[in-house]
């Protein structure tokens, strides 16, 4: 049975020790960075050489949001608009904001499914704020919750209709962070009611997506010692209740410096908070053995939301790209 972490490669094929690994350990899913990125035909195999390597179609995840964030990148894939862009549109025609965010996320389902990527970490419900770390900035697709969650649903719907399952993140916000949390532990000292009706409100009208991703963030009114990742409190009172967030609900990258102690400490307290899945991304292969031996086999509650979110994929109908590709330029221009 897979076991309830998300893990990574080093390079452009699997090694040996890689395979083997893999094998035993039997990872519920994989994720694609830069590193592993080549040609189409070679990502293609290394997406192939992940699944065979645990022997199911296992789940393969890439964050490529645009901007900022794409580990697919010209010449061999289109670059995409950051999500502010999609907000600048919207605030001229909110239709044809929310029509160029669906379609840039169906072009991005196109890019991913023709290598075999399924999963992208895709949409941001980040609602940043002035004085906050630019570590999200002009990914987020506006300044106010109704215009996040509006966008945020669009690029979800888009990413659905091209067979890709969208990863709801960062839950339950980033936005006001005064840190990188790839560097440092963020703490958010706003008082409960504003970060209520703005950070964690833009989360609830796509809290029905099948997966999320937590922050690395302390929110010093709910929980003043461990960010929401490894809070029991953040996790249940705020995720799974105020946001009402039942989908598979995996952490942020459990090598970011945010997190205190070992990867097994880290794990454990992550699990023990309430989330279903490990994510460890960028470290080494022993580093991956002590996730992946700290993961459980995938039961109860978080095996239920794993198979409901893998039964979320949808067929993908005929889709004219090229057509798509003029029509997302014309939308675009003068961004």
């Amino acid at each position: 049975m897979a076991r309830a972490f998300i893990t990574d490669a080093t390079g452009l094929a699997l090694s040996p020790e890689e395979r083997a690994f893999f094998r035993d350990a039997d990872p519920w899913g994989f994720i694609i960075f830069k590193r592993n990125v080549e040609t189409r035909e070679q990502l293609r195999g290394l997406v192939a050489q992940m699944r065979e390597s645990v022997g199911r179609d296992a789940p393969v995840l890439i964050d490529q949001e645009g901007g900022r964030v794409q580990r697919l990148q010209p010449p061999h894939w289109p670059s995409y608009p950051t999500g502010a862009s999609y907000g600048a549109i919207y605030d001229r025609d909110r239709a044809q904001g929310l029509g160029a965010a669906r379609l840039g996320a169906r072009l991005i389902a196109y890019d991913l499914a023709e290598v075999g990527i399924d999963v992208d970490c895709l949409p941001l419900a980040d609602v940043p704020v002035s004085d906050a770390d630019p570590v999200i900035g002009n990914r987020a697709y506006g300044t106010t919750p109704e215009k996040v969650a509006a966008i945020g649903a669009a690029v979800a719907e888009g990413l659905l209709d091209g067979g890709v399952l969208p990863v709801l993140k960062h839950i339950p916000g980033h936005g006001r962070a005064t840190a990188d949390s790839h560097h440092k532990l963020p703490v958010v000292d706003t008082d409960r009611a504003t970060v209520e009706s703005s950070d964690f409100a833009a989360f609830r009208p796509l809290a029905k997506l099948p997966l999320g991703m937590t922050a690395h963030v302390v929110f010093s009114a709910i929980d003043a010692l461990a960010p929401a990742t490894t809070s029991v409190k953040m996790v249940q009172e705020v995720i799974r209740r105020s946001i009402g967030f039942d989908g598979l609900l995996m952490s942020d990258d459990l090598s970011m410096n945010a997190l205190n102690g070992t990867l097994l400490e880290r794990s454990h307290a992550t699990l023990a908070a309430g989330c279903d899945i490990l994510l460890h991304c960028n470290g080494t292969l022993d580093e991956r053995r002590e996730v992946g031996a700290a993961a459980p086999s995938l039961a109860g509650d978080a095996k239920r939301r794993a198979d409901a979110a893998l039964s979320a994929r949808r067929a993908v109908n005929g889709f004219d790209v090229a057509a798509a590709r003029e029509q997302f330029a014309a939308l675009m221009a003068g961004v």
